[in-house]
């Protein structure tokens, strides 16, 4: 290698480490990416109908603000009240368990007795578990400013990129080679539509459970089935996670009415996720984004392992930008071009020989054509 590859080389790894420590930050423009193609895709329904952009910007940001604030504020009052007292009944129902154990103890034959638990034993052993989770909810609340000033970041970054989109698009575009800059605009394109087919597939299957959640936890008289349900279809944003976290407040609050309503809640939420996982989704998603189901828990374990919880609820939409800018600019402008004037020209080769040799054919032909000399 000479000393400019060296340079090069060099520069490569240096911008790989740079781009490694700022990785959070990426990910939280990524986000505002995201959020700001949402609103504009909203925005432009509003100016279809006659409205200017400004203010189209304005009403479409106003809507959002409105549905978080509603979103807290359906969520978090039931699920405090509940939770307060979810604190005084399972302490309630542990200690009527323990007591049908006891009786239990009493009744079946001895060589039984050491394999029914016991719950003193259960909970000591629990309780460096309850401990640490304790101290991630003390860590949660102190660095709860931390966050604040993570979602005002993104909500201000959303608010630029949705003033002036094409300026900022422009500018990364020029980030590339001019020879390029048009391949790349075109796969913006894809990016914003692929972006876009995802909001809405998922805006869809969303709805649709949190519909069938509220209806299901209304039939079985669930407390709070209202913001049970809105968290239900919320974190119906994380694949294959999401549903399993929104089930665990679902029993908690269904034991405080009766146990039988844990296992039916569970029941409802299983005949549900079957349904949004076999129905709902490959029609919704069919004509919108198209991922394979593996492809989209790796990615969830990829990006939860490197980001964290904020890149467990985007790693769809990355793998969505992802999988298009692999297949346009790995796969097409490089794989599949791959060789191709080598073997272009290896074609052109074989041709001009065939040729040349029909062409000595035909001017010397074999003595078994000639005419026998007498």
């Amino acid at each position: 290698m000479n000393l400019g590859q060296w340079i090069g080389l060099i520069a490569i790894v240096i911008s790989l480490y740079i781009l490694w420590q700022i990785r959070e930050v990426l990910l939280l423009i990524f986000a505002a990416v995201v959020l700001a193609t949402t609103l504009n895709r909203l925005a432009r329904r509003f100016q279809r109908s006659g409205m200017k952009r400004g203010f189209a910007v304005f009403l479409s940001v106003t809507i959002f603000l409105a549905l978080i604030v509603g979103f807290f504020w359906l969520i978090v009052p039931p699920f405090a009240d509940q939770f307060q007292e979810l604190t005084k009944q399972v302490p309630r129902g542990l200690e009527r368990f323990n007591t049908w154990l006891d009786e239990l103890r009493t009744r079946v034959p001895s060589q039984l007795t050491p394999y029914i638990p016991d719950i003193n034993s259960l909970s000591e052993q629990a309780q460096p578990i309850i401990n640490r989770a304790v101290g991630s909810s003390f860590a949660f609340v102190s660095g709860s400013l931390e966050v604040l000033l993570k979602v005002l970041l993104v909500l201000v970054l959303t608010g630029m990129f949705l003033a002036d989109p094409q300026a900022y698009r422009k500018v990364f575009v020029r980030l590339f080679p001019s020879f390029y800059r048009r391949r790349v605009d075109g796969i913006l394109d894809q990016c914003e539509v692929s972006l876009e087919g995802w909001i809405t597939g998922a805006s869809i299957a969303m709805g649709a459970v949190g519909l069938m959640s509220l209806i299901g936890l209304s039939i079985l008289r669930v407390r709070s089935a209202l913001a049970l349900a809105v968290l239900a279809g919320f974190l119906n944003l994380i694949p294959n996670l999401g549903p399993t976290l929104s089930v665990i407040p679902a029993m908690a609050i269904a034991f405080l009415d009766a146990p039988w309503k844990v296992l039916a809640v569970l029941v409802l939420y299983f005949i549900i996720q079957q349904s949004e996982g076999n129905f709902i989704t490959p029609i919704v998603m069919a004509h919108q984004v198209s991922l394979l189901p593996a492809i989209t828990l790796i990615s969830q374990l990829f990006f939860v392992t490197f980001f964290g919880f904020l890149g467990l609820f985007l790693a769809l939409p990355l793998t969505v930008v992802a999988k298009i800018w692999v297949q346009e600019v790995l796969i097409k402008d490089v794989l599949d071009q791959w060789g191709g004037k080598s073997n272009r020209k290896t074609e052109f080769v074989i041709v001009c020989d065939e040729l040349q040799t029909d062409k000595s054919a035909e001017n010397h032909p074999n003595d078994d054509d000639q005419p026998i000399s007498q």
